[in-house]
């Protein structure tokens, strides 16, 4: 294998890391319930721990979307990767699972070979991630609300109750962010056979975990603080119903948008809080990126096929 070629998942995984930290705890963050530097290292930590150990039913469907070679799977994740960092760039939550099947469609167009039923279970679970989110989110306030206020706990016992629920809830959004989206970075080197299962999820898994130590601050708070007015509560919820969500898709096998989850659930909780809290601004600009995210995909991925084929 020419190690040049894995500075496109390296990349990638960097460019995952840095952007999908903010859907694990920056609720948490800008709720001021966790500390910044807390939370990045605990999402670098059990996000290797979700992709070495829950990754590979998401490595499987997305490897099998169109054929692959070494070259084009590194020009793949290079494509999907400024994808991403574009996006992050604008502060922007961006679908990693979109730039990355943008790629592949844009390889799949240039091959005259895409496989049309996998293509449509992603794109049905990328719809639904976002409205089963928000779906969870709703259900799980519901019921812990109506459970805290028969507790009526006092407001010291229920400020650590919250600290540790949000750390918690964190640590299992970072496991499922890995196990999901660990597919999106290593997923076509499997393909091509340039890397066995464990050599492509431990590698994912480690170049995410090192975007979530290095980047992530700013978007953490446009996430955290620009759709509704964000309580500590409401944070653990938001991170909760994303997690489950994610959790459920890394077992179906399809890698979905942790940014959509996210976002569906802090939009599910402001909408049962009553729809003048959400910013529709933001949301606005939010769905502009989702949109965008694919397309911008398959044109990078075009224009450095061409390139490197001159």
């Amino acid at each position: 294998m020419d190690m040049r070629f894995l500075l496109g998942p390296l990349y990638m995984g960097w460019a995952l890391g840095s952007n999908d930290a903010a859907n694990v705890f920056g609720t948490a963050v800008s709720a001021y319930m966790v500390k910044y530097r807390i939370a990045a290292v605990l999402t670098a930590v059990f996000v290797l721990a979700g992709a070495v150990l829950g990754g590979g039913s998401g490595v499987l469907t997305l490897s099998g979307l169109t054929a692959q070679t070494q070259a084009t799977a590194f020009i793949i994740t290079a494509a999907a990767a400024m994808t991403v960092t574009l996006m992050s760039f604008l502060k922007l939550p961006v679908s990693s699972s979109q730039a990355v099947v943008g790629a592949i469609m844009g390889i799949g167009i240039i091959n005259r070979r895409i496989e049309t039923g996998g293509l449509i279970k992603v794109v049905v679970c990328w719809i639904t991630t976002p409205l089963g989110a928000a779906l969870i989110a709703v259900i799980l306030y519901a019921i812990l609300s109506m459970i805290l206020r028969k507790k009526a706990l006092h407001f010291m016992t229920y400020d650590k109750l919250m600290r540790n629920l949000l750390m918690l809830a964190g640590i299992y959004g970072a496991y499922s962010l890995g196990a999901n989206n660990v597919a999106n970075v290593t997923g076509v080197f499997y393909q091509s056979g340039v890397m066995d299962i464990n050599q492509a999820l431990l590698l994912g898994g480690a170049s995410i975990a090192l975007g979530a130590l290095t980047c992530g601050r700013g978007i953490m708070f446009t996430v955290g603080r620009k759709i509704i007015p964000v309580d500590a509560f409401s944070a653990f919820i938001a991170v909760m119903a994303h997690s489950v969500i994610l959790h459920i898709y890394a077992h179906i096998g399809v890698p979905v948008s942790s940014s959509q989850a996210i976002v569906g659930a802090v939009l599910g909780i402001g909408l049962f809080k009553g729809v003048k809290t959400v910013n529709k601004k933001a949301v606005l600009k939010i769905f502009s990126g989702w949109l965008f995210t694919p397309v911008m995909g398959t044109i990078f991925c075009l224009a450095l096929y061409f390139l490197l084929n001159k």
